[in-house]
């Protein structure tokens, strides 16, 4: 009996919800509106609006449909959990404990979700960085401005890096300063090596400095950044690689190996 006004109990809270709102207005941007109210008013701890800007998603629409798609999950995972757990155990304390930790579960998993996808398009910057600085060097060599190189490489490049060439390049033309430009996109993409050669950068456009001497030097460093990088992965999947060879096929040769000496010890113990 306490089963059946549980999910009628879950069934008329949505309706009754409908009924005060009205036909005429959408739920989800009901949704929509409040999140962007409690949006303006939160202090995003988390700095939830920098990762989204790092992935090229800064406006206020993409952060509230994050938003929604956050509290959206937590809350339907957490009512889900609360009437399983509670047709299983019958205590309602419990649901409540434990539909509480899995919409918290939920809501910390898409917040890291998103720090991945965050790490993992900063990490594919860096590994375009050197084939797309050897580019620019070579269309500033033969004569170009940096600007129309930048625009040349988002043309024909396709990848992060290019879309943030393109980016800068739809700033300039907006009236911002190429310098200025450049800086915002060194502090949108939070990594050393950008942040390096956007600096150098700079300071050879506004002190005149010959482009191609700084960019043949950051592209050999980007190389070299590069093999390490590739190095210190091998290394990695080496050891990956010996925890099989030393915890399974190791044990499994020895055991091989000594199997028929035990087996004739026993046989003439016996």
């Amino acid at each position: 009996m306490t089963i059946f006004f549980l999910i009628t109990a879950l069934l008329v809270i949505p309706a009754g919800l409908l009924i005060v709102i009205g036909d005429e207005v959408n739920p989800l941007e009901e949704a929509r509106r409040v999140v962007a109210k409690n949006a303006k008013k939160s202090d995003d701890r988390t700095a939830v609006r920098a990762r989204l800007e790092e992935l090229g998603k800064g406006s206020d629409k993409d952060y509230e449909e994050f938003r929604i798609k956050q509290y959206g999950y937590s809350a339907a995972s957490s009512t889900v959990s609360l009437v399983l757990l509670f047709l299983l155990s019958h205590s309602f304390a419990l649901s409540i404990l434990g539909s509480a930790l899995v919409g918290t579960t939920m809501y910390v998993l898409l917040d890291r979700d998103l720090t991945k996808s965050v790490k993992k398009r900063r990490e594919l910057i860096e590994a375009e960085f050197p084939a797309i600085i050897e580019m620019l060097t070579l269309a500033i060599a033969a004569g170009e401005t940096p600007m129309s190189a930048m625009l040349r490489i988002a043309e024909s490049a396709n990848g992060a890096l290019a879309h943030e060439f393109s980016v800068v390049v739809a700033g300039v033309r907006g009236g911002s300063p190429l310098s200025e430009t450049l800086d915002l996109m060194g502090r949108r993409v939070k990594s050393v090596m950008i942040r390096r050669f956007v600096d150098a950068l700079i300071t050879a456009t506004l002190r005149g400095a010959p482009l191609v001497e700084v960019l043949s030097r950051h592209a050999f460093e980007a190389r070299g950044n590069q093999r390490n990088r590739v190095m210190g992965a091998a290394g990695k999947a080496e050891i990956s690689m010996m925890i099989p060879v030393v915890f399974l096929i190791l044990p499994i040769s020895i055991l091989f190996a000594l199997w028929p000496s035990l087996t004739n010890l026993n046989m003439f113990a016996s």
